[in-house]
């Protein structure tokens, strides 16, 4: 039997979207004592902001429209490698904090969803790479050059159609565990999660010192921005036919040039993967886009043809022609960092901003 799930935007509300129960869900009850700082959007970019926040002495508590297994976080394919992002300077330099944290929890997957998994990003146009290797992605080459034990793929660990890549040993984080980890942590640092819906940063700022605005594609009418604009991905699960190693490819015989393909080996099963359709807003699995999925996959890994498909996935990513990461003063003086726009790499960058948040809170405001 296959199970569908499809991802909201973790944020403010869409228009259309009913009003959700707004029941608090955090592991630890609110306290009697006002929060410092009230984080918007219980995602992966949310929640980390809100740790590190809360593990620096701030008071933190989050809001949102969706609970964390509700948001397209929870339907990551979790592979940490900067995608669909923008800068690439600060890109690369949030993603190699990221690949020092993820790298830690790695020692504890049960717990924290992340395990150090090796795998090969390739060429499918063949293209030689020549004594040194083949050409980084555009933008990317400090993210290789950084990354530990990365270097050029040998021909054995390339399949059938592929000439050249580069291997590489990276986190690969099981999203449902992760949030669930994240959550259990924010709570031992004394943070709380309410799921309700958020109508504007001033509402969230009432009785706060300051507000962290991560909600993701909410920022569109949140805001308002409407320069973040949806990316659709939809993923196909199978059962893994023994596939060991993550690969990735950007694939010439995609029908949209925008798309790749990519097989994550997770525990819950083999992600099979993907696209990237600009500005599409449906959340439904498109049953002919699954299909093209699993041939585009089978071609460099036929026994994937056979596999049992166990779920489909379909997520919107944030996109923005830059991530906004930066302070700005609401009408009523309160600070209100922006942390929204990461694209298809809020995994990957998520640990780096987190930090550059605690920064810009504390040039503003002292924990009480």
């Amino acid at each position: 039997m296959t199970n569908e799930r499809s991802a909201g935007t973790g944020g403010a509300l869409d228009p259309g979207t009913a009003a959700p129960d707004t029941t608090d869900t955090s592991a630890t009850a609110p306290t009697s004592v006002a929060p410092d700082i009230c984080v918007v959007g219980a995602g992966v970019i949310g929640l980390t902001s809100a740790i590190v926040l809360a593990e620096a002495g701030y008071r933190v508590r989050v809001v949102a429209r969706d609970a964390a297994d509700d948001t397209t976080s929870a339907v990551a394919g979790g592979l940490c490698w900067p995608y669909l992002i923008r800068p690439y300077e600060e890109a690369v330099r949030w993603s190699l904090r990221s690949l020092e944290v993820f790298t830690g929890l790695a020692g504890r997957p049960a717990e924290t969803g992340a395990r150090l998994v090796a795998g090969v990003t390739a060429d499918a146009a063949g293209a030689a790479g020549g004594e040194r290797g083949p050409a980084p992605e555009e933008g990317l080459g400090a993210w290789y050059a950084a990354v530990p034990g990365l270097r050029p793929a040998r021909a054995e660990e390339l399949p059938p159609g592929c000439g050249a890549g580069w291997w590489a040993r990276t986190p690969l984080v099981e999203m449902p565990v992760h949030l669930r980890y994240l959550e259990r942590r924010l709570a031992a640092a004394g943070g709380t999660v309410g799921v309700r819906p958020v109508a504007s940063l001033a509402e969230a700022a009432n009785g706060v010192r300051a507000v962290v605005n991560c909600s993701g594609l909410g920022a569109r009418e949140l805001v308002p921005d409407d320069r973040v604009q949806p990316v659709q991905g939809q993923l196909v699960i199978v059962e893994n036919p023994g596939i060991e190693e993550w690969f990735t490819v950007a694939d010439a015989g995609a029908e949209d040039a925008a798309n790749s393909t990519y097989l994550l080996p997770q525990p819950f099963g083999l992600v099979l993967g993907g696209t990237a359709r600009e500005g599409a807003w449906s959340r439904e699995p498109d049953p002919a886009v699954a299909e093209a999925i699993v041939a585009r996959c089978a071609r460099y890994f036929p026994q994937v043809a056979r596999a049992r498909v166990l779920a489909h996935r379909v997520g919107l990513r944030p996109a923005r022609p830059a991530v906004r990461l930066a302070a700005e003063r609401l009408p009523d003086g309160t600070v209100c960092v922006h942390n929204y726009g990461h694209g298809g790499a809020g995994v990957t960058v998520s640990w780096g901003c987190a930090d550059e948040v605690l920064r810009l809170v504390r040039d503003a405001v002292a924990p009480a």
